[in-house]
Parts: structure tokens; sequence; C-alpha cells
């Protein structure tokens, strides 16, 4: 999954090109944020992470003239513009009693390697450990000794927001590509250029830009369309072939899996980054031209229609520019003999069941999360106490979350049925000051 990446040395002798891209990107969010988009509860970031050339409005900026102040928008009305967290009594969580906490534990300390030095994790990860003999009294007893629990509220109000799964999946692939296996998993390409914002505007955090350079410009990178079609200049790497178009596309969506040769061989594809362009549901496109209801939307109905509609394939696919690309990762195995779950956005692996992904602008990574929401399909309760340890280019939202159910065939059939509501609750250590989303 992304992590922050520090402005490329490629970018030096780029920085004006840079600024007045900033500079425009600012400005023209800024405007578009007054507009009625910046009123609907579920809409994007006002800023875009492509690099996408836009025409500013204002006086250009430059090296020695510093950008024009943003215009701010008046508020329509005085609700909260940043999520909220409300303490309530452990007993209030529901489901709780019948809730199993120690492989929550378990999620938990694995996710310590990556936060324990900092704050405000110091105290709770040091106390942090699976109990010998593995108790579920001493797992409880545990998270309610360290941590407080707060309901998540969003912006406008509402606690309760939409739950979706993911899992890795597992598909046949070959190193050479062949009649059958002819659609590649590229490797990041070298001249796909990441600018972090934060390196030029600390307010900016979780921003980036990515594009290519075009002599001295920073222009978007290639779209899905552009790389399906073999734009002359992509030359990323194939770092193995598949089979179907969808297959990889939904590989994609899932941002890791492993790949079996035909020697019995098994390896990891991991996230390796991104091409920069904005994430479209395939579902919503098939939606909205009649192919499908809204409510027979699934990984499962996509594939089907996939599979009867041949020739419509690429150009639905192609409605979707975000295009993802791995890094290959060695698939490292547990004590039990048992494959660990690909790494996420944390850098530790994966844990099915136990760990979700959030939106860490108002989630920090390594938190615990209680979720209630529902099984895939279903009105049985899920309730369970989650760890946030992946983010995803789709996940935005202060309850917004994404089930991680583990690796292969079942795991993806759970995965590709839940679109479930759900409510959240943070639990945060004890004495610590709370998160400013």
């Amino acid at each position: 999954m992304p992590k922050a990446a520090p402005i490329s040395r490629k970018m030096t002798h780029i920085a004006r090109p840079v600024l007045l891209l900033t500079c425009a990107i600012l400005l023209g969010a800024a405007l578009v944020a007054c507009g009625p988009a910046a009123m609907r509860p579920d809409a994007s970031p006002p800023v875009a992470i492509a690099a996408q050339p836009i025409q500013a409005p204002a006086p250009a900026c430059t090296l020695s003239a510093p950008c024009p102040v943003c215009p701010v928008c008046p508020p329509d009305k005085p609700t909260p513009q940043e999520a909220q967290f409300q303490e309530i009594p452990w007993r209030d969580l529901p489901g709780l009693g019948q809730a199993t906490l120690l492989d929550s534990l378990r999620a938990f300390v694995a996710g310590c390697a990556r936060i324990h030095t900092r704050r405000p994790w110091l105290a709770a990860c040091a106390a942090a450990r699976v109990p010998s003999p593995a108790l579920e009294s001493a797992a409880r007893e545990f998270f309610e000794a360290n941590f407080s629990v707060y309901r998540v509220v969003a912006p406008d109000g509402s606690d309760e927001g939409l739950v979706t799964g993911y899992y890795e999946p597992v598909l046949a692939g070959r190193r050479e590509q062949s009649s059958e296996y002819r659609f590649p998993i590229y490797g990041a390409p070298d001249d796909l250029i990441v600018v972090d914002l934060a390196e030029l505007h600390p307010e900016l955090r979780h921003l980036r830009l990515r594009g290519r350079l075009q002599g001295r410009r920073l222009v978007p990178y290639y779209s899905r369309a552009e790389i399906d079609a073999s734009a002359p200049a992509f030359s990323a790497r194939p770092l193995a072939w598949v089979a179907n178009a969808v297959d990889l596309f939904f590989l994609q969506i899932q941002g890791s899996g492993q790949i079996e040769f035909s020697s019995g061989e098994r390896v990891r594809m991991g996230f390796a980054d991104q091409n920069g362009h904005p994430y479209r549901s395939l579902g919503r496109t098939l939606v909205e031209r009649g192919e499908m209801k809204l409510e027979q939307t699934s990984m499962q109905s996509i594939k089907t229609w996939a599979a009867n509609n041949p020739e419509k394939i690429q150009d639905a696919l192609n409605t979707n520019p975000s295009y993802v690309f791995f890094r290959e990762l060695p698939l490292k195995r547990s004590a039990t003999d048992t494959a660990e779950g690909p790494p996420g956005a944390l850098g530790v692996p994966l844990t099915p069941g136990y760990s979700v992904a959030i939106d860490p602008r108002t989630i920090p990574l390594g938190a615990p999360v209680y979720l209630s929401t529902t099984f895939p399909a279903s009105a049985m309760p899920l309730q369970r106490l989650m760890v946030a340890q992946d983010t995803g280019g789709a996940i935005r939202g202060a309850i917004r979350a994404d089930f991680f159910w583990g690796s292969g065939n079942e795991a993806g059939t759970q995965a590709g049925r839940m679109r479930q509501q759900g409510k959240m609750w943070l639990l945060w250590p004890k004495g610590e000051p709370l998160p400013r989303p």
C-alpha cells in the first residue's frame, strides 16, 4: 500500500514547474471547494493527487512571488468540519461480551513492531504481549486497562458508514508472455515522479503528486487506457503474466496477491506505486451503462458479466484511469508453516479477520478499532475489535472500513460480497491527546 515518498532527486531541476503546478492545484481546488460538491458529505478531498494541469484563475506565482492566498469558503451551516470522537464506557460497545479479543491482541502486538517508539503508543506497546498461556481474560484486561473508547462521528453528524471487504487473490501466472498468459503485472516504472506535497507545504500531508517529465514540465502519468494500449514511451518491466484482464484488474484493486507458476512456486506481488489518476469504480460504471443493477454489483457478478461480454471489457476497464504497479516479495511462512498475510500500509503482515484498512486522515495506523457491522450479504452481526493496519485509494471518509478476509478463493467470495453499513469506535491510549483529523 502507498507510503509517503520524498521528493525525487530528479525534481531538483524542475522545482519551478512543480511550484507553479502546486499553486495552480491549490487555487483551483479552493475555488472548486466553494461549489456544490463541497457540500456533499461523501465528496472527495478537494485537492487531487494526480498531476493534472489546471488553468489557474489568478495570476501565476513565481519563485520570487509567493502564491496568492487561497479563498476560504464560509460554511453554510454550523456543522463540524472534522470527524469527532465521543468517549463512551467500555460496556456500551455492542456485542463486546461475545467478541474474541485474544486474536485482536495478537494483531495489535504485531503492529507494535512499527509504532512502539512513538507517542502515544509507548506505554500501550510496552504493556502489550500475548499471554502465556493464551487466555481470553488476559487480553480483555489489557485493552480495558490501557485504552479508552471513542465513538467516531463523521463531519455531517452521522455515526454510520460503508464497510467493504478485500482479500489477497491467488492467480496462475507465468514468467514469460504467451498466447494464453498475455496480461502483464508491471513493476514501478523508472520515469514515475512522486512529489510529497508535505515537503513543500506541511499542511498538505496525505497529498502527493505523481507524474512524468516531458522536457522540463511535469505532466500526468499515463492512464490505464494508455498503459494497456502500450503507450510508446511506457517502459515498465513486467514481473509476471496472467491469463485474465479482469483478474489483473481486481489484483490491482486488492493491492497485493500471490502468483503461482507452473512449477508450483508462489511469489507475492505487493503494492509498489500508483499512476496518480483517481480511482473510479467499475461496478458504478456498469450500473450507469445499464449492464447491471446497483444491488447486483459484486466482484463475482462483475467477473460473470466480463465472461459474457468479452468485447466490452477493455472499454469498461478504461473508465478507471487509476493503475497500480507491483513489487515482487518472498512468500514468508509463519511458525505454523502457513503463509503470512501481505504487508499493509503499516508495514506488518495483515491478520485475516482482524486487520482493517481505514482512512488515515481520521484513524491513525496502528490503532485498535472496534467495528460493528454485519457479515457479507446478511443481517448476522459482525462485531469485532480490529487493528488499523492498511489504507486504500478507495477508502475515504471518517467512517469507512475495508475488512481484510485473507488469501484465496473463499476469502475472495466473502470480500466480493461485502458491502455493509457499520459503525466504528476508536480505542486510544489512556491519558494521551486524541488525534487531530
